[in-house]
């Protein structure tokens, strides 16, 4: 295919050097917002009295006709073109003849891939925040359906205090939350126009800039031309904000995959997403949350690979910023697809309330609550730390636990110990009595629930 940039050299390339300048491979995904952009550009071209509106109306039909045969497939990305913007431009101009070529007046590949990749993220920031919000919404439903389900809380993977699984699966919700926030932070710095910041440094022809940013539904231009096109701020941290989600969906990936081992059986994983082994048949590996989590350092890998190729770019516009788009696609399609799967794997999942009850009597986790108690009698909290700490070591070593030691054992200790001890430090009462705002009581969670109702 000839070089639409023949003429200051010969526009013949050696092969294995086009082969290496081609971004056909990677950014003809953007052909929708390629031709939607060209649309909006030569409707401005003819506004401005540039081009006729006889030639604009003949561009924009030939390109809606382009469209339509790519989404349709009859016509097919000529992957020996150099990049999805000369393929179409050059199918533009077969298709029409001399009037084709007029509409890259006032512009230039620089301003134009700027415009396309905006466009791209800014719909893929919308479906993002789509499927972050179906993830909040599953694990909403499986709080409530598991409202009362009492679990080991843990520090250090350590039995800490008892909490309400609820309440803890509510904590990747508001982690998520928070993510949907920073896409929409994201999706401001986005959706602003380069679009006729042409190679560098503006045009000379009188165009108008925002007409064609409001005709794609920008909600501002770029104020410097060399900014406009050498600018990549908005692909860095938008890849931020997905490396973050997925250290979000990988530490949930990481609480599943234990607690769906032998040794937790908190949750059961549907076994549609699970697989087996090729030599263990009593194996159900819980694949998928190991593959979220193992693809997190791929989108980590691609934030550091964008910086990285940032890092050293004199203004403005230079080819290393090629390299943007694969980082950028790989991250979000991998953001994409892990949520995707999440989702329906936490709607699936079964969660083993007894095995987790079970599990919350072990490690002593109302110590802390024996201590509380004593400060309500009057102890001071360090007097009162100590003597919880020391009974239950005496239970560690006469093999107890503080529910079954006798009230005539607990006043060895103190005589400020009655028998509503027990009430004190039973794991229901110790979760309910945790009412404090964000606290693991049921009313607290209830709260938390009608709080992300409320953004979803």
């Amino acid at each position: 295919m000839a070089k639409m940039w023949a003429g200051r050299t010969s526009g013949e390339t050696d092969i294995l050097a086009d082969s290496f300048n081609s971004s056909i491979g990677f950014d003809q995904r953007l052909f929708r917002q390629d031709i939607t952009g060209s649309i909006a550009h030569a409707a401005m071209l003819a506004k401005q009295g540039i081009i006729t509106c006889d030639e604009a109306n003949s561009i924009i039909n030939a390109l809606n006709g382009i469209l339509q045969d790519i989404e349709s497939g009859a016509l097919a990305i000529d992957q020996k073109a150099e990049d999805i913007h000369m393929f179409v431009e050059q199918i533009l101009t077969q298709r029409i003849g001399e009037t084709g070529k007029k509409l890259h007046t006032a512009r230039s590949r620089n301003d134009q891939v700027a415009l396309d990749l905006r466009l791209y993220l800014r719909d893929y920031s919308d479906d993002l925040t789509t499927l972050l919000k179906d993830l909040i919404g599953a694990l909403i439903g499986k709080a409530e359906s598991n409202l009362d389900v009492i679990m080991p809380g843990y520090t250090h993977l350590q039995h800490a205090q008892p909490v309400l699984f609820s309440h803890h699966i509510l904590a990747y919700a508001m982690m998520l939350e928070r993510d949907v926030q920073r896409i929409a932070d994201c999706r401001r710095r986005i959706n602003v126009s380069p679009i006729g910041c042409c190679a560098l440094a503006g045009t000379t022809f009188d165009t108008d800039r925002l007409f064609e940013a409001r005709k794609l539904g920008f909600d501002s231009v770029c104020l410097n031309s060399l900014d406009g096109v050498s600018d990549r701020d908005f692909c860095v941290e938008l890849l931020s904000a997905l490396s973050l989600i997925m250290t979000h969906l990988s530490r949930l990936s990481e609480e599943l995959i234990l607690w769906s081992s032998q040794e937790f059986s908190f949750i059961e994983l549907s076994d549609d997403f699970t697989t087996g082994s090729s030599i263990m048949p009593q194996k159900k590996n819980p694949d998928m949350a190991e593959l979220c989590r193992g693809k997190t350092g791929r989108v980590y890998g691609d934030l550091m690979a964008l910086l990285t190729t940032l890092k050293g770019l004199p203004l403005a516009y230079n080819k290393d910023m090629q390299e943007d788009k694969e980082s950028v696609f790989d991250a979000c399609d991998t953001v994409k697809i892990c949520l995707q799967v999440f989702a329906p794997m936490i709607r699936s999942m079964k969660v083993n309330a007894g095995n987790m009850a079970e599990s919350a009597k072990k490690g002593f986790m109302n110590a802390t609550d024996l201590a509380d108690y004593l400060v309500l009698k009057g102890m001071a909290f360090r007097d009162a730390y100590k003597v919880s700490g020391t009974i239950v070591a005496y239970c560690i070593q006469s093999g107890h636990i503080l529910e079954d030691l006798s009230i005539d054992d607990y006043k060895k200790f103190s005589p400020l110990i009655d028998k509503d001890v027990y009430q004190a430090i039973d794991l229901g009462n110790c979760v309910q009595k945790r009412s404090s705002e964000g606290g693991t009581s049921i009313e607290s969670v209830k709260k938390q629930i009608a709080h992300l109702r409320e953004v979803l």
